[in-house]
């Protein structure tokens, strides 16, 4: 194939900065190097006023060319924090009770992807696969065929995909759903996705299943799948075993004076439990008295969108309830809860996971949920801790050994907590050998081949109606 074409909503910053890329990143830049590439998207800069033209800044590292552009206020306002962030994010994760449906924001949605459509059209090879990433930017692919782009394009969402009677609540879902039929691949975290949206398709009408995961849309044939991402698997674990040195982790390792360690890790988001996950523990707590001073639970959470109302509630909410806890449970020399609401870097985060008995990663609905993952890469072999997952959680379709939840049921998470913390020692290698088998042969490397390798198969675009009729 020719290059590869990422477009997501935000580029990764310069190697030089001293960011730590996540493992998406690392994987997706390791194929673009591969063949050389091109990644496009927004800087995460906001120009106060609309100045003509958008400007494209590029830098290159390697084979790579970065390009990216920054939004108007506008569009930032409408595009992002409106319809992506405030119709569509809490709509794929099944929350319509916030759901904010707003004409405008869903006009700047629109607008902003053909924006990015029209500068990568320009930009463009005949021979270019592009690889279009998340819920940001559904419509690019319809909006590059628009443009004449003939080359494949394929699509990834990396969070849930809910059923008809979910999705179809928003008042543009058949202009939507339509958008999609321009891709020649759409991929999906799970089966469960990949089926809700195939729902979805049947009930709005558009197109027909010809083959398992292969529809036709008028002149148009595309193929959905379900890839599971994986992490850099390998690489953390060996981060994890290295970050018993880091400062960070002897000082946790001093002030818990062998008490067990349950910890959670999670961006600020409704969709990740936090609340519930607390109450959970504070039953725990109630429910096993001989525990109490000699469990803490760890949980960081750095602020996420602030400037969105409903983050800025349940950021007090999470605070509150912590705090409430640990007034009513707390002692002299032991807290029951250290929140922590900002960001830790991810060395330290390893060495963190691999310190725990337990990890809880219980959202209410995620994707896949990466931190599961890694929680399970972080562990020592001969001495794991224990996994406690969410049965809503895309890794749980992975994850078959973990302590699988309803994040719902608050006395059943509280069982699954103790219970982790209980467990004898060959239980805990026999269900964390499964677990780490299974993320070793689905890493991330994987994950972004097997996409690729099935887009190239995927059915070959139509030439447009102006070729057709050069040819007869």
């Amino acid at each position: 194939m020719g290059r590869l074409v990422v477009v997501s909503n935000r580029v990764p910053p310069p190697a030089d900065k001293g960011a730590t890329a996540g493992g998406l990143a690392v994987a997706l830049k390791a194929a673009l190097r591969e063949t050389g590439g091109l990644w496009l998207g927004w800087s995460g800069d906001t120009a106060e006023e609309a100045s003509g033209e958008p400007v494209v800044r590029t830098r290159t590292e390697d084979t790579i060319d970065f390009a990216v552009v920054d939004l108007s206020r506008k569009d930032q306002e409408e595009y992002y924090q409106g319809f992506a962030n405030r119709a569509l994010w809490p709509l794929l994760h099944y929350r319509l009770d916030l759901v904010d449906f707003d004409r405008r924001d869903t006009s700047g949605f629109f607008r902003v992807n053909a924006m990015f459509a029209t500068l990568l059209a320009e930009r463009l090879r005949p021979d270019d696969v592009v690889w279009v990433h998340d819920y940001h930017l559904i419509p690019l692919g319809n909006e590059l065929r628009e443009r004449g782009v003939r080359n494949r394009i394929g699509f990834f969402l990396h969070i849930p995909w809910p059923p008809p009677d979910v999705f179809m609540a928003m008042p543009c879902h058949q202009r939507l759903l339509e958008t999609f039929t321009a891709y020649d691949l759409v991929g999906f975290q799970t089966d469960h996705d990949a089926e809700n949206f195939a729902s979805c398709l049947r009930r709005a009408g558009i197109g027909r299943e010809t083959a398992p995961g292969r529809f036709v849309a008028g002149e148009r044939t595309f193929d959905v799948g379900a890839f599971p991402i994986g992490i850099d698997t390998r690489a953390f674990a060996a981060s994890a075993a290295r970050a018993v040195a880091n400062p960070i982790i002897r000082r946790m390792a001093t002030s818990l004076d062998g008490r067990a360690l349950v910890v959670g890790v999670d961006r600020l988001d409704y969709s990740k439990g936090i609340h519930q996950r607390m109450l959970a523990y504070e039953r725990f707590l109630k429910t096993d008295p001989a525990r109490r001073g000699r469990v803490v639970y760890l949980q960081v959470t750095p602020k996420s969108r602030s400037e969105v109302p409903e983050y800025a509630a349940m950021q007090r909410e999470v605070a509150e309830t912590a705090g409430r806890i640990n007034g009513a449970h707390g002692d002299i020399d032991w807290v029951p809860i250290r929140y922590l609401n900002r960001t830790i870097k991810h060395t330290a985060l390893s060495g963190l996971y691999r310190m725990a008995r337990v990890g809880l990663v219980t959202p209410l609905r995620d994707g896949m949920n990466l931190v599961a993952k890694e929680f399970v890469a972080a562990q020592d072999p001969d001495d794991p801790g224990v996994l406690v997952l969410s049965r809503f959680a895309g890794a749980a379709r992975e994850l078959t050994s973990a302590l699988q939840v309803n994040p719902y049921d608050l006395d059943a998470t509280a069982a699954a907590i103790a219970e982790g913390v209980a467990m004898p020692h060959d239980e805990r290698i026999g269900r964390w050998r499964a677990m780490y088998a299974r993320i070793l042969e689905n890493d991330v490397h994987r994950w972004c081949r097997s996409f690729l390798d099935r887009l190239s198969e995927a059915a070959p675009p139509p030439r447009d109606a102006v070729e057709l009729r050069r040819a007869s």
